[in-house]
C-alpha cells in the first residue's frame, strides 16, 4: 500500500507521508523535508510580520524558555541535594 506523497512548501522536494516536519500554524497544515526547510520558511515568515506582533511573539518565547531553563534548574537542584 503506497504512502501519501508530499511536497516541501520551502524547496518542492516530494517525500512520503511520515517522513519530514509538519506544522500546523495560521490555520494551515505546513509539510517540510526537513528542519532546514522549515526554519528557513519561519526565518522568511518573521520579515512579514508586524514590528510590534514580533515584539510580543519574542517576548513571549523568551519567557517560555526562561520558565523551563529554570525549571530544569531547579531539578538539577533537588536531585543533587539529595545526594
Amino acid at each position: 500500500m503506497p504512502t501519501k506523497k508530499i511536497r516541501c512548501v520551502t524547496c518542492g522536494r516530494i517525500f512520503y507521508e511520515g517522513q519530514g516536519v509538519r506544522i500546523t500554524a495560521g490555520g494551515k497544515e505546513l509539510h517540510f523535508h526537513s528542519k532546514a526547510c522549515a526554519l528557513k520558511f519561519f526565518k522568511t515568515m518573521i520579515l512579514y510580520l508586524d514590528n510590534k506582533d514580533l515584539e510580543k511573539a519574542v517576548s513571549a518565547t523568551l519567557q517560555e524558555f526562561e520558565n523551563r531553563f529554570k525549571e530544569l534548574e531547579e531539578k538539577s537542584k533537588k536531585r543533587i541535594e539529595a545526594l
